[in-house]
């Protein structure tokens, strides 16, 4: 034995090798380990120039159940079980080898070979079939090359993360190629572990951002997770939680299922566990999103057989959502339990296509091929349950004919089209392919000698491959396009396929959408919903997931305590916001010049509001105030014309005539509050109104005065009778009103009234209404009316019992607890209404203080001119005076 340094660039490994002359006759080579009772078969040995090692996972061991469990594996205690549909993978590697290989467009005159191991979904049989590739043909001696002839220049697999990072792990020591056919292993992304690595499946993290879509898309909320109980499981969990609750999707509760394990581990396993499975009965919970790598579809498979027929759980029917690791594979022992829980289920297939020919190829295989192939006879006698002459016990088992058609094995146990992952194992080949094609035409180093009709290539090392590796972009038979990102993931998308479970065993898959990670944000998913067939629970209708009731538009979500924030109450949205969407976690304001409608979910324009003359309460507010100022007009007219009678005359005529002015003007000042508000009509309303009510007032002050006046210098001796004439009430008359007239001035030199819209006070109307400007000085003008007519209430109340036939204080009282009462009901009126109605508050007021005064003073006296005419004459009052008296 000679000790010798392999150089590989970037670092110097130092391995114990012996040259081949001195191995090739040794009896021992053909072994796998010293004492190791599982040789590595081999399948499809093929020599070449150079040669493609491929580690598949075929086969795992089943070791003792527990006794008082009655499974059908009680009887395979000693039997290798297989997943027959892992086959496939070994098919797709000969069939594409030999497309290469009869092409002369690539590799041309340069035979391609292959070597496949089985990994056994076990770490140290990953070791030892990579170390067994580094070795050569049918032989495993660590540290050794012992056939110089094959060079070794790339490794395909494997179908599990584990197994390839444990490929890695030697492969990488050599600098040689690696690409994975299964799952995008997290750990894998550190390029500087795994700098040799290339991935045939796009990056898994495009796959959860496509069942975020798909989750949306179906409005799915209350979802369950599943999730294999290790790293990969963990990292799985930490991902996509967060990216659920992102988008809205809360997850009910999280099942961690076993990872692989022998048989009687996994069973004591699962049933010190079978409690925390009673949570796929919720039924709240329509859909189960899974992650898991090939052996947790077989122990997730398991579970459900354990709990259905051995705990009694009765059959589920959800939507099952998968990624792209499954490919609802079977092992042979499970061919006969029921696939239907799965039908209707939802899977992100790494896209593929069917290469022309492969279908004819598989049809060509045999048991005969046993020689060649070290897995045929295990997946034949598995796939159809027959034994096969060369086995070692035929036991119960029906012999295999050999004339046996793949076409009746069910669709869980082998598929006649290719699948995903032997795509991905097709691709991967032409990739090492192209490469290497690529290689040999960009350099003339490599020379080339014929040695018996064969091409021999020189100086050929693997690492020298990777440059070109991260480079390929070809076009497979297929059609589609093969290049690899800056991480050495594929550049692909996703088929979404609808998998049907018959019961006649036939699977269907259906592809209805397609996942492009290239495409924009948001448009990534496209979905065909009417070619979706859902689980026969589902009555043909789209299953709801979903923790409560959807909060329909008008209504929006309100978190309940304790409680996910997927599992809310509805609650109504208030006046004025909206919600146009089912659960909306808020409802929308609407803008100022619009309102919600009585359902809440849409926003209409609100209506200028105004008190206009058109509409009834305009009319009949104008009608009044017209009616009543010519009714003080004709009052006005019957004083004129008996202005020489005695009781025209009393107390003091110029006032009388002043006062019916006033309150003629009232009335028509209450107009100014009628129509659509300008600058104009708020300037004046305000103002017209308090100057001329104030001059009413000091009107009725002065004729109260007067009145007494009279009375008190009817007495000899009375020092009154200086005030006594017209000059005192034309003064009172005069400057009281200038007072006001002064607070109007300083109001409008201020704080002046304008116009402006009202956007809230009233729902669905903007009210177009006069801004006082200065409530201050608003304040102080109705503060100055209210004590005018205080003081006239006052003196009018003192003077009431006064001869009443020259005297007007017992009218003016009661016009004046009228016009108190009225303007006193008035603050808290006007204070409480909105919009339009404050102008009409306002308006009546008006109407009825200036009624008031005009019918409690005006009325008896024109009662004495019109209808008692006989009465209105001096002696006539005087006698009714004396006899009062």
């Amino acid at each position: 034995m000679t000790q010798k340094k392999i150089n590989t660039p970037g670092e110097e490994v130092l391995i114990s090798i012996r040259e081949f002359s001195e191995l090739k006759d040794s009896p021992e080579v053909d072994r796998v380990l010293m004492d190791d009772p599982h040789p590595i078969p081999y399948a499809f040995y093929h020599p070449g120039n150079l040669i493609l090692g491929a580690i598949v996972s075929q086969v795992f061991f089943l070791h003792n159940p527990p006794s008082f469990i009655e499974l059908p594996v009680q009887m395979l205690i000693d039997e290798p079980v297989s997943v027959p549909k892992n086959y496939q993978h070994i098919l797709a590697l000969a069939f594409a080898v030999k497309e290469i290989n009869e092409n002369p467009q690539i590799l041309s005159n340069i035979t391609l070979g292959f070597h496949i191991l089985n990994s056994y979904y076990t770490a140290s049989m990953t070791c030892k079939a990579t170390l067994s590739l580094l070795s050569g043909q049918h032989r495993f001696v660590p540290n050794f090359k012992c056939n110089l002839q094959s060079n070794l220049m790339a490794v395909i697999g494997s179908l599990v993360s584990k197994t390839s990072t444990n490929i890695a792990t030697i492969s990488a020591i050599y600098k040689i190629p690696q690409l994975t056919f299964g799952s995008f292993s997290p750990l894998q992304e550190d390029k500087t572990l795994f700098s040799s690595l290339y991935q045939m499946v796009p990056n898994e993290y495009h796959q959860y951002i496509g069942v975020v879509r798909l989750l949306q898309h179906f409005t799915w909320m209350w979802i369950g997770l599943f999730a294999v109980d290790d790293d990969n499981g963990d990292k799985f969990l930490q991902t996509t939680v967060p990216m659920l609750s992102l988008h809205g999707i809360c997850y009910a509760f999280m099942v961690k299922i076993p990872k692989q394990a022998y048989m009687n581990e996994l069973i004591n396993l699962l049933i010190g566990q079978v409690e925390k499975y009673s949570v796929l009965m919720e039924r709240k919970v329509n859909v189960f999103f899974v992650y898991g790598e090939p052996p947790s579809f077989q122990v997730l498979r398991l579970l459900l057989f354990l709990a259905y027929n051995w705990w009694g759980f009765p059959a589920i029917g959800k939507v099952w959502i998968a990624t792209s690791h499954w490919d609802f594979d079977s092992l042979s022992i499970q061919k006969t339990w029921g696939m239907q829980t799965f039908h209707g289920s939802i899977v992100f297939s790494v896209h593929s296509n069917q290469p022309f020919g492969f279908q004819k190829f598989i049809q060509k295989i045999s048991p005969s091929w046993a020689k060649q192939d070290g897995f045929i006879q295990a997946f034949w006698e598995q796939a159809f349950s027959c034994s096969l002459k060369i086995s070692k016990e035929q036991g119960e088992k029906k012999p295999c004919t050999g004339e046996e058609k793949l076409e009746t094995i069910p669709g869980t146990l082998f598929e006649m089209n290719m699948t995903g992952h032997s795509y991905n194992v097709y691709n991967a080949v032409y990739a090492v392919a192209h490469a290497l094609d690529a290689l040999y035409k960009s350099s003339s180093k490599y020379k080339r000698s014929t040695k018996g009709g064969r091409m021999i290539l020189q100086n050929v090392q693997p690492w020298e491959l990777h440059p070109f590796l991260k480079n390929i972009l070809f076009n497979n038979s297929a059609g589609d396009t093969i290049h690899f990102d800056e991480n050495g993931a594929l550049v692909a998308g996703f088929d979404v396929t609808n998998w049907l479970m018959f019961n006649n065993e036939s699977v269907v898959r259906v592809i209805f959408g397609t996942m492009d990670p290239q495409a924009p944000l948001g448009k990534e998913l496209s979905l065909n919903d009417d070619a979706i067939v859902w689980h026969t629970s589902f009555n043909k209708v789209l299953p709801l997931s979903v923790c409560n009731e959807n909060c329909y538009p008008g209504y929006s979500r309100k978190k309940k305590e304790g409680e996910k924030f997927c599992c809310y109450d509805c609650a109504p949205c208030p006046e004025g916001m909206i919600s146009y969407q089912k659960d909306m976690d808020a409802c929308a304001k609407c803008s100022e010049d619009q309102h919600s409608n009585l359902e809440r979910n849409q926003c209409i324009p609100k209506i200028i509001s105004y008190l206009s003359y058109g509409e009834p309460l305009g009319i009949t507010l104008a009608l009044s105030a017209v009616g009543f100022a010519m009714i003080t007009a004709l009052v006005l007219g019957i004083f004129v014309k008996n202005h020489g009678t005695p009781i025209v005359k009393a107390n003091n005529q110029t006032l009388t005539y002043i006062l019916l002015s006033s309150l003629f003007l009232c009335f028509l000042c209450s107009l100014l509050f009628l129509g659509k508000p300008t600058q104009m009509t708020c300037l004046l309303r305000q103002i017209t109104f308090g100057i001329i009510f104030s001059a009413a007032l000091s009107a009725l002050l002065a004729k109260t005065i007067t009145v007494v006046l009279a009375f008190m210098t009817t007495k000899p001796s009375s020092r009154m009778r200086k005030w006594i004439g017209k000059g005192l009430a034309n003064g009172i008359a005069l400057s009281c009103p200038c007072i006001q007239v002064g607070l109007c001035t300083i109001w409008l030199s201020t704080f002046p009234p304008f116009p402006e819209l009202d956007k809230y006070s009233l729902k669905g109307e903007i009210t177009l209404e006069c801004n006082e400007g200065s409530v201050v000085m608003f304040s102080c003008v109705l503060s100055y009316m209210g004590f005018l007519s205080l003081v006239s209430f006052t003196v009018a109340f003192l003077a009431r019992k006064l001869p009443d036939s020259f005297n007007e204080a017992k009218f003016i009282t009661f016009s004046m607890l009228v016009f108190c009462s009225v303007w006193l009901s008035f603050i808290p009126a006007y204070l409480s209404t909105k919009g339009k109605y404050m102008a009409a508050v306002e308006i009546f007021s008006i109407l009825i203080s200036t009624a008031g005064l005009l019918a409690c003073i005006f009325s008896p006296k024109c009662y004495i001119i019109v209808l008692k005419p006989e009465l209105n004459n001096r002696g006539q009052l005087t006698r009714r005076s004396s006899r009062r008296i």
